[in-house]
């Protein structure tokens, strides 16, 4: 059955690549970028819990395969094999859906690979309401959770261009880092100037009206929901904060200041995550301002298409259209 792109379109097959309307996209960023780095980079690893395929790390695979490890569905043993190949001088990527990681694997993730700095390089795929298969897949708390655990660093990348600087930029981030994949044929938002930076947010439209502080793929939605508004005589600058943890409260109070009213969204629940962070600092700084939240309540969620999902709990496009325009 053929991919409707409508609300009523079914739950998608595990592992199925299908496109996305009326956006460039690339295939696999993330495997094919690290096959590429591993390739300039011997000391590079990369493991999965039998997700190769659902991950995107199979180019790696099929380029290195002395360097691939599928230890089975064994999400602890894939955290602890990383963190051990780690002690040896690896750089380990590790793979595997973000909720196996975040709810089987946490302990294992805190003190085998953040506790002893270790080159664990993690990368989540399917993070929030992307994954159709309900509540047991889909990690819509993982920010809330991985924030928790101390010298772990957090990235929640926006597009195809972004994710494979990511890739390439975590090999010389110390320690142990969290990425909430994007795989499949993912969109190309950003522009070619664009550069990530650990720790820094990124104006990516200047806006005069309202403030969109948003976060991974969420922030590519603001930016087709700021041109929607544009037209409807609303004026919307958007910030990309990338980087959840080290969170950049100065540049996100910046940002701020310049609005009467704020819009925060994030593919995740409005608690513990990327809101959270956004609320805590206004109030610090004494901040006081009107603010929508864009995100997931918190609660578990059913299974059905991204676009049903999406609409049924109110983080789609016209959603983000009424809360830039009306303000609610």
């Amino acid at each position: 059955m053929a991919e409707t792109g409508t609300l009523s379109g079914r739950t998608r097959g595990m592992g199925e690549i299908v496109e996305v309307a009326g956006k460039v996209t690339e295939l696999a960023p993330f495997g094919h970028t690290l096959a590429e780095l591993a390739s300039e980079r011997p000391e590079i690893v990369g493991l999965t819990a039998d997700m190769g395929r659902y991950s995107d790390i199979l180019p790696f695979r099929d380029t290195h395969p002395g360097r691939f490890f599928n230890v089975g569905m064994a999400e602890q043993n894939l955290i602890m094999m990383a963190a051990g190949l780690a002690k040896t001088g690896k750089i380990a990527y590790c793979t595997t859906y973000s909720v196996f990681i975040t709810r089987r694997a946490y302990d294992f993730v805190a003190i085998a690979c953040a506790h002893s700095m270790a080159n664990v390089k993690i990368f989540a795929g399917m993070p929030g309401l992307v994954n159709g298969y309900g509540a047991t897949h889909q990690a819509t708390e993982d920010l809330n959770m991985m924030r928790g655990i101390a010298d772990l660093t957090i990235i929640d990348p926006c597009d195809a261009t972004e994710l494979k600087q990511v890739v390439r930029a975590v090999a010389d981030i110390p320690g142990t880092v969290y990425v909430r994949n994007l795989r499949g044929k993912v969109p190309v938002e950003l522009g070619d100037d664009y550069r990530f930076e650990l720790g820094k947010a990124r104006v990516l439209r200047p806006g005069r009206d309202v403030g969109i502080i948003a976060t991974g793929y969420m922030s590519a939605r603001g930016l087709d929901a700021a041109r929607a508004a544009q037209e409807k005589g609303v004026d919307a600058g958007l910030l990309h904060v990338s980087t959840i943890k080290p969170f950049d409260k100065a540049g996100v109070l910046d940002f701020a200041r310049r609005f009467d009213r704020l819009i925060v969204a994030e593919n995740h629940k409005t608690s513990g995550g990327l809101t959270s962070l956004v609320v805590e600092a206004l109030y610090e700084a004494g901040m006081v301002k009107p603010l929508v939240k864009i995100g997931l309540e918190d609660s578990f969620f059913e299974c059905g298409s991204q676009e049903y999902l999406e609409a049924k709990y109110g983080v789609d496009t016209p959603r983000f259209i009424r809360a830039i325009v009306d303000g609610q």
